[in-house]
């Protein structure tokens, strides 16, 4: 079968023929870890996982080399730290913050049942090699030194702007660009950004600073898949200016050999037909899903959308998504997990279509079922799908909270009738050594 998938760069589909068949090469922007990772965060971490498994089931496990880079040295990580930091350094309250949000966004992808990457670098790791690159685009002519910056000429890349389709003018006129007197062009970005003591900072032939966004992914993907890999992939909102800038300046670096062969890009998530926002609220993190909502529910319910098609993230598809898990988990086969159905891998390598994938599914024998959920990241086990509430979540949520109060007025009397009734209604309430109130079906 012929495997094809859409490339952002040429705007059509492609037929995919890795540089080599041995060590197939795809790099994804990773979080930013200064906050916990909401639903429209879980999409593309979804999405590449789906293609990691696929692309190992192609050419086998240990052929496939999958980075996903942790943004550790950012300006909201840095004004983050500064509400924490109190009398500490601030370089500590970074590394505290970064860490401990770093460790939730692991168990929550987990829960999604998405794999490990090959590598995982963190930008803090290659500070270094980002030095190195910044002083060779310098010495190439294509990056200059003012007031302590050191800023990419986007004037000096030929065919800025390929990625995006637009022209500069077209950009200029469209983007919020950082206007500074220092700056030769408008859209001129950062390399390498001056630090005081009051944030993180390296030192560099251009005095203490901080690397840009941009310049990170280059160094990373540089490192750990060398100056030209198969995919690059991420969220359509990094289309420009971010994966614009990383071509600009990995190509210059490079004299003109390509980053990435195939970018691969998602579309935006709303929320029940409305962008998500906490204004509106209608904001979900990863973590307060899966308070309600196995991993399982949540994964199947975002491969129902094709990756490159705008999603509506719906209560009702949730519902609907974990009604069909029920459905499959009781008849697959998980003897037969090895065995996939020629329909669903077709799918699978007609760019990635999960949505006719899914179609295929609800068509495969017992034998083939569990085998097409694995390469979805789907576990046939009806362990996976938590029994349902018989009453609201929030009628449970509110009856803990009363509960809680109760025990702490002392009112235990007050206290066990509560747990009595939620008993009555099949739900079985579990207090915590560390004061919480955990809650679940009475069997």
């Amino acid at each position: 079968m012929t495997h094809r998938l859409y490339n952002t760069l040429s705007r059509s589909k492609e037929e995919f023929v890795p540089l080599d068949p041995a060590d197939v090469r795809m790099y994804v922007c990773g979080p930013t870890v200064y906050d916990l990772a909401h639903i429209g965060n879980a999409r593309p971490v979804i999405v590449f996982d789906v293609m990691f498994r696929l692309l190992r089931h192609v050419y086998g496990e240990t052929h496939v080399t999958y980075v996903r880079n942790v943004t550790d040295i950012d300006d909201k990580i840095n004004a983050r730290a500064q509400e924490t930091k109190a009398a500490r350094a601030i370089l500590d309250a970074v590394r505290e913050l970064t860490a401990e949000t770093g460790r939730i966004y692991h168990e929550d992808v987990a829960a999604l049942g998405c794999l490990p990457p090959t590598h995982e670098p963190r930008a803090t790791d290659f500070v270094p090699r980002m030095i190195a690159l910044i002083g060779k685009l310098i010495d190439s002519g294509h990056a200059y030194v003012a007031e302590g910056h050191v800023l990419f000429d986007v004037s000096s890349a030929v065919g800025y702007g390929k990625l995006a389709h637009r022209s500069l003018d077209e950009m200029l006129a469209g983007a919020r660009v950082e206007v500074a007197p220092y700056k030769r062009g408008g859209m001129d970005f950062v390399l390498w950004k001056p630090s005081d003591e009051s944030l993180p900072g390296w030192e560099s032939p251009w005095g203490r600073g901080r690397p840009g966004w941009h310049i990170e992914c280059s160094a990373m993907s540089e490192t750990l898949l060398g100056e030209t890999f198969d995919i690059h992939g991420g969220g359509i909102d990094l289309v420009f200016p971010h994966h614009e800038n990383e071509i600009a300046q990995s190509e210059s670096v490079h004299a003109g050999r390509p980053l990435a062969r195939f970018w691969m890009h998602n579309g935006f998530l709303n929320v029940e037909g409305e962008k998500m926002s906490k204004s509106l609220g209608n904001f979900a993190t990863i973590r307060e899903l899966l308070v309600d909502w196995p991993g399982d529910v949540l994964r199947l319910n975002m491969l129902r959308t094709h990756y490159r098609q705008p999603m509506d993230w719906t209560l009702h598809g949730m519902k609907d998504s974990w009604n069909v898990l029920e459905r499959w988990y009781g008849v697959a086969e998980p003897v037969a997990a090895r065995k996939i159905g020629a329909a669903v891998e077709e799918a699978l390598l007609d760019d990635l279509n999960t949505p006719q994938a899914i179609v295929e599914l609800h068509r495969a024998p017992p034998e083939e079922l569990a085998g097409g959920l694995a390469l979805l990241g789907l576990s046939p086990d009806p362990g996976r799908i938590a029994a349902r509430p018989p009453i609201p979540v929030a009628d449970i949520a509110h009856a803990i909270a009363e509960r809680i109060a109760a025990r702490k007025a002392r009112n235990f009397a007050e206290a066990d009738r509560i747990r009595d009734e939620m008993a009555a209604k099949g739900v079985q309430l579990k207090d915590n050594p560390d004061g919480t109130t955990s809650w679940d079906v009475k069997r």
